[in-house]
């Protein structure tokens, strides 16, 4: 029996920082076929105490990978994308174009711009579309996800649907 291909995904700040909001970081290490993959320039972004110790928690526990860009091309896009953009995003962008990677951001503008055109949509994804995947999975509800975007709301990250019901329509 051979096991199912693994989808990667290297994992913005943002994404991160949302899941720890609603204690939902555990959701990284059980959607099927997927592996989250954290650049190591995104881990140096998580300043807060109490998100770098979730971050820490999950490291250990092999929720989360830590990448480098280690190859010259990706290091090279890396250099040029920090010229517009935050070291977090451009690590994310090289790493994701070089290895042909997804990449899960919340970011606008000149990020996502940037991501559209190296990776393509399908291969873009925020934190709403993380929650799609668990609950596709079972590991989450819709009431369950809708209680979490709440939370998420009163956290400053706003989604543009009233209810995963509708966002899965």
């Amino acid at each position: 029996m051979t096991s199912a291909p693994v989808r990667v995904i290297v994992t913005d700040t943002n994404v991160l920082v949302n899941l720890i909001h609603v204690s939902r970081m555990e959701l990284f290490g059980r959607i099927p076929s997927h592996e989250f993959i954290l650049p190591d320039h995104v881990r140096d972004e998580i300043t807060r105490p109490e998100q770098r110790t979730a971050i820490d928690a999950a490291i250990r526990a092999g929720i989360l990978k830590v990448e480098a860009i280690t190859e010259i091309p990706a290091l090279e896009l890396y250099s040029q994308l920090k010229e517009r953009m935050g070291r977090g995003e451009s690590a994310c962008i090289a790493l994701a174009e070089s290895r042909g990677w997804a990449v899960a951001s919340d970011e606008r503008g000149r990020f996502r711009r940037e991501a559209l055109a190296r990776v393509g949509a399908d291969n873009l994804l925020g934190t709403p579309e993380i929650f799609v995947l668990a609950i596709q999975a079972g590991l989450l509800t819709i009431e369950e996800a809708d209680r979490d975007k709440c939370t998420l709301e009163q956290n400053r990250f706003k989604m543009p649907f009233g209810s995963f019901r509708d966002f899965l329509a």
